[in-house]
C-alpha cells in the first residue's frame, strides 16, 4: 500500500465501499458534443447540473472539464463552482470536495482564455525555459479558477507524421521531447497545478500513424526511444499524475497492462502520483480491445494494472466494480490502493484543508492578460522555421514592395493558428456564434503594422482565398492569379486546419494516408508561382509536409518558405514580423520533413540499415533534417575541445566558440551530436546529445561548454540492463543533424558487393558543422540506474571582441 499521511490513512478507515469508489471516479457535467473518442456512446448516466446532489451522494473524485466542455462565462462558472465545493464539504458525509482536472496543451482549453503555440512548436523552439514560463502562466489561471490538475504536456516521441496528432507532440527525438516537456511540467506544478503525463506508453508508434493502432515496437525501442521523456519528466521535473495510451503493445493493451504501469512506472522509475484513464480507456477494454466480457472486468483488470482514477465518469469503476468486490470476485485491496493515491493527491492539493474554498471566488478574471500575450509571441517568434530563402526575405533589407497579394486559405482564418487542443478548434467550432473572446490577428491583418515596425512603407494589400484547406473545389484560382499577376510580392500561407475525428486535416482522429498538403493548395501555389511574382510560401500545419515541390525538387518553386507548426494566437504577429524584417526566425524543425508517405515511418535515429543503402531501391531520406533551419544571418563553429576520455557513468565536457558572423541579430541553436561506433545491439547513425540556444549580435561570439553525461550513450543491452558500453564515441557540434554525415565510399555500404541503380542522388542540405572527435568511454561496463544525471548542462561564457 502506498505510503500516507496520518489524516488520509484516517480518512479512508472510515469510507464505505461506495465512498472509495465515489473518489477513483469523475462526473463530466456538460458532456455534449464530441471531444473524446466514442464520446456519445458513454454517455449513460449523466444527469443536469440539478441532479449533481444524488450523483454525489457519496462524494466525487474528479469534476472532467468544468470550464473547457461548453463556453461558459468564467466568473460565472467560476461563483458557481466554489458554490459547488462548498455543497460537497456541507452535504456529503466525508465533506471531501472535487479535484477539477482541464485540458491544457495550447493554453486552458476553456473560452477566452490565451491559446499558445502548439506543442510541436515547442519543439521548434528549443527553449525549454520559455515553454516553463508559458506553462507557468497557464498555470497561474487555472490555479485562480479552482482547477487543480492539467492534462499535459504530450511526452509521445514522433515516429510517423501521417499520424493526426502529430501536433499534440513535441518531436521526434526524445530528449528534446524529455527536456521541453520537463520544463512545461515544472512550470505548471510551480504555479500549483498537477502535470498529467501523456500518454503512457507507446502511443505514437501506433501501426502507420492510424489512431489508437497496434503498437508492434520491441521493449528495446520502448526502453530507449517512448520511455526516456516520463522518466525525465518524472525524476527531474516531479510530474504528479500519468495518463495511459489508448494502445495495445504486442496484443496487450496499456489499460490493462502491470508490466508497465506498476512494473515500469512505480518500480523501476519510483512514481508516486495517480494513474488516470484517457477519456473511456476502461470501457475500451471491453468495445474496443475485446479483452474484457463486461464492464466489471474491464475496471478490474485496469484498476489492478494500475489505473487509479477513471475519466472521464465512472462508467466501470461504480456499479459494475461494485458488484464483481461484493460477489468476490475482486479483491477490495485494489479500490483501497488507488484510494489512497487519490486523497493524497487531494491533500497535496489542499482539498483537505479544513478552510477548503472559504475564500470568495475570483471575479475580475483575465484569461489573455498582456503576460499571456507576450509569452505567446516571444514563442510564436522563436518556432517559426524558414525552410528556404533565395534572398527575398527579409523585405527591409530591398525596395519595400508597393504591392503586396495575401492568398490562401489560411491567410485570413484565426482557426487556422491555433492546435487541435486550443479551445476553438476542440469545442467552439460547434458554437459559430460565439467569438473567440479574445485577439488573435491573422497573417492578413498583421501584415501593416508589421510593415510599419520594420520602417517599410506599408504596401497595397489585395486578398483572395484561392481555395479551401480541403476539398476539389478551384473556383478560386482566377482571383488569385489575378491578385498576384497585379503584385510585386505574393504571400501565399496554406496547410492544415485542426479538428477532431475527422472535422479537419489535422489532429486526433485526422490520420492522413498522403502527406500531401490537403485538397488543392499546392495547385493554388503552383498557379500563383506561374504569374511570375515572387512568392513566399507559408505552411499553417499540424505536421510536417512532403513539399519537395516547395523546396526546388521539381522545377520552379517559391522565393521563400516559412514554417509555423500551429503558432497561437500571436502567430500572425510572428510571422508578419518575421516577412517584414523585424524578427529574426530561429526556429529549428523539431521532426524531419518528409520525402513521402511511402518512406514513412521514418525517424533520424535510424542504424545504419534504417537509411539509405545500397541493398534497397527506397530511399527513406527527409527532404530537410531535423535541427533544420535558415537565418537572416549566419553563424560560425570553431575551437572545439572534446575531453578524450572519461569513465564510463561519468560525463565528458564539449567547449565550442559560436560567432554570429552575419550583420544582424540573431539566434543559433547549438546543437551537440553522438555517434556510438561499436556496441552490442544495433545504434544509431547519429543522434543529439544536447543543445543551446545563444542569442548574438552581429560579430558576437560566445563560448558554449556542455557537460555531458556518459548516459546520453546509455542503452539496453541484450539483457535488457540499461547501460553504458566502454568504447570510442564520436562527438561533434553541428547546426542540424545531417551537417556532419559520414559520406560513402566509393564501395558503397557493402563493399562494393552490391551497388543499387536506383539510388537516389544525394540533396545537399545548407549547414555547418565541426570536425568529429573521439571520445574513449573507459572503465567496465555501466549499469544505469535512476540516481544517474540524465541531462547535459550548458554554461555560455561572452567573449569580449578584439577591435580590428
Amino acid at each position: 500500500m502506498p505510503d500516507v499521511s496520518d489524516r488520509v490513512r484516517a480518512l479512508h478507515a472510515r469510507m464505505t465501499l461506495d465512498e472509495k469508489l465515489a473518489q477513483i471516479v469523475g462526473y463530466w457535467l456538460d458532456q455534449n458534443g464530441v471531444v473524446a473518442p466514442m464520446q456519445g456512446e458513454m454517455a449513460a448516466g449523466q444527469k443536469a447540473l440539478g441532479g449533481l446532489a444524488d450523483v454525489t451522494r457519496h462524494g466525487i473524485g474528479h469534476y472532467t472539464r468544468v470550464y473547457g466542455t461548453r463556453p461558459v462565462d468564467p466568473a460565472e462558472r467560476a461563483a458557481w463552482l466554489w458554490t459547488e465545493q462548498r455543497r460537497l464539504k456541507r452535504e456529503t458525509r466525508l465533506g471531501i470536495p472535487a479535484l477539477v482536472h482541464e485540458e491544457c496543451l495550447t493554453g486552458l482549453a476553456a473560452w477566452k482564455a490565451a491559446t499558445f503555440p502548439t506543442p510541436l512548436a515547442w519543439g521548434a523552439s528549443f527553449d525549454p525555459a520559455l515553454v516553463e514560463e508559458m506553462a507557468a502562466a497557464i498555470g497561474g489561471s487555472m490555479r485562480q479558477l479552482g482547477i487543480h490538475q492539467g492534462l499535459a504536456p504530450v511526452l509521445d516521441v514522433v515516429r510517423d507524421p501521417r499520424w493526426g496528432r502529430v501536433d499534440e507532440c513535441i518531436g521526434e527525438d526524445p530528449y528534446l521531447v524529455g527536456t521541453v516537456g520537463t520544463a512545461y511540467v515544472r512550470g505548471l506544478q510551480g504555479a500549483g497545478v498537477h502535470a498529467t503525463l501523456k500518454h503512457f506508453l507507446g502511443y505514437s508508434g501506433s501501426k502507420a500513424g492510424r489512431n489508437h493502432a497496434p503498437v508492434h515496437a520491441g521493449p528495446r525501442e520502448i526502453a530507449d526511444v517512448f520511455l526516456p521523456p516520463f522518466e525525465m519528466a518524472i525524476l527531474d521535473g516531479g510530474a504528479k499524475s500519468v495518463m495511459n495510451s489508448y494502445t495495445d503493445i504486442d496484443g496487450v493493451p496499456m489499460a490493462a497492462n502491470a508490466d508497465y504501469l506498476t512494473g515500469v512506472l512505480r518500480e523501476v522509475l519510483g512514481f508516486e502520483g495517480t494513474v488516470v484513464a484517457d477519456y473511456f480507456a476502461v470501457a475500451f477494454l471491453e468495445v474496443m480491445h475485446a479483452v474484457a466480457a463486461d464492464r466489471g472486468e474491464a475496471a478490474a483488470m485496469a484498476l489492478e494494472a494500475g489505473i487509479d482514477i477513471e475519466l472521464p465518469t465512472g462508467d466501470a469503476y461504480l456499479l459494475p466494480l461494485a458488484d464483481r468486490i461484493r460477489s468476490g470476485e475482486f479483491d477490495e485491496a485494489y479500490v483501497d490502493r488507488a484510494v489512497l493515491r487519490a486523497l493524497t493527491q487531494k491533500e497535496e492539493l489542499g482539498l483537505l484543508d479544513p478552510g477548503a474554498f472559504d475564500d470568495d471566488a475570483p471575479t475580475e478574471i483575465d484569461l489573455d492578460s498582456p503576460r499571456h500575450r507576450e509569452l505567446a509571441r516571444r514563442l510564436a517568434e522563436e518556432s517559426v522555421v524558414l525552410l528556404s530563402n533565395d534572398g527575398a526575405l527579409p523585405l527591409n533589407t530591398g525596395r519595400s514592395p508597393s504591392r503586396v497579394a495575401v492568398i490562401g486559405p489560411n491567410a485570413h482564418r484565426a482557426e487556422a493558428l491555433q492546435g487541435c487542443y486550443s479551445f476553438a478548434n476542440h469545442v467552439l467550432a460547434g458554437h459559430p456564434e460565439l467569438p473567440l473572446g479574445f485577439e488573435i490577428p491573422t497573417v492578413l491583418e498583421a501584415l501593416p503594422g508589421a510593415f510599419g515596425a520594420a520602417g517599410l512603407a506599408v504596401p497595397e494589400i489585395v486578398y483572395a482565398e484561392g481555395c479551401a484547406v480541403d476539398g476539389g473545389d478551384d473556383s478560386g484560382f482566377a482571383a488569385a492569379v489575378a491578385a498576384a499577376s497585379s503584385a510585386e510580392l505574393a504571400i501565399v500561407v496554406v496547410g492544415d486546419q485542426a479538428g477532431l475525428f475527422g472535422r479537419g486535416t489535422v489532429g486526433e482522429g485526422n490520420d492522413s494516408e498522403s502527406l500531401e498538403l490537403p485538397g488543392l493548395q499546392r495547385g493554388l501555389v503552383e498557379a500563383v508561382i506561374a504569374t511570375g511574382t515572387p512568392v513566399v510560401m507559408v505552411l499553417l500545419t499540424g505536421r510536417p509536409y512532403a513539399i519537395g515541390w516547395a523546396l526546388g525538387t521539381e522545377g520552379v518553386a517559391p522565393a521563400a518558405v516559412l514554417q509555423a507548426f500551429f503558432p497561437g494566437e500571436a502567430g500572425g504577429l510572428a510571422i508578419a514580423d518575421i516577412i517584414a524584417g523585424s524578427v529574426n526566425p530561429s526556429g529549428r524543425l523539431p521532426v524531419s520533413m518528409p520525402r513521402s508517405a511511402g518512406a514513412q515511418p521514418y525517424s533520424y535515429l535510424h542504424p545504419i540499415l534504417g537509411g539509405p543503402s545500397d541493398v534497397t531501391a527506397a530511399d527513406s531520406t527527409p527532404l530537410l533534417p531535423f535541427g533544420f533551419g535558415l537565418s537572416y544571418t549566419t553563424f560560425e563553429y570553431s575551437d572545439l575541445v572534446v575531453d578524450g576520455s572519461t569513465q564510463a557513468g561519468g560525463a565528458f565536457t564539449v567547449a565550442v566558440t559560436v560567432t554570429n558572423t552575419g550583420v544582424v541579430r540573431g539566434a543559433d541553436v547549438v546543437q551537440v551530436y553522438g555517434h556510438d561506433v561499436h556496441a552490442t545491439v544495433t545504434r544509431p547513425v547519429v543522434q543529439l546529445l544536447g543543445y543551446s540556444r545563444v542569442e548574438l549580435d552581429a560579430d558576437e561570439s560566445v563560448r558554449v561548454t556542455f557537460s555531458v553525461p556518459t548516459t546520453r550513450f546509455a542503452f539496453s543491452d541484450r539483457r535488457m540492463v540499461k547501460v553504458v558500453e566502454p568504447g570510442d564515441v564520436e562527438v561533434w557540434i553541428a547546426s542540424h543533424v545531417a551537417a556532419s554525415a559520414v559520406a560513402h565510399s566509393e564501395e558503397g555500404t557493402t563493399g562494393g558487393a552490391i551497388v543499387n541503380e536506383k539510388q537516389a542522388p544525394a540533396r545537399r542540405v545548407p549547414g555547418t558543422s565541426t570536425p568529429r572527435s573521439t571520445v574513449a568511454i573507459t572503465g567496465g561496463l555501466y549499469e544505469v540506474s535512476a540516481a544517474d544525471a540524465r541531462l547535459v548542462t550548458v554554461r555560455q561564457d561572452a567573449l569580449v571582441r578584439v577591435p580590428a
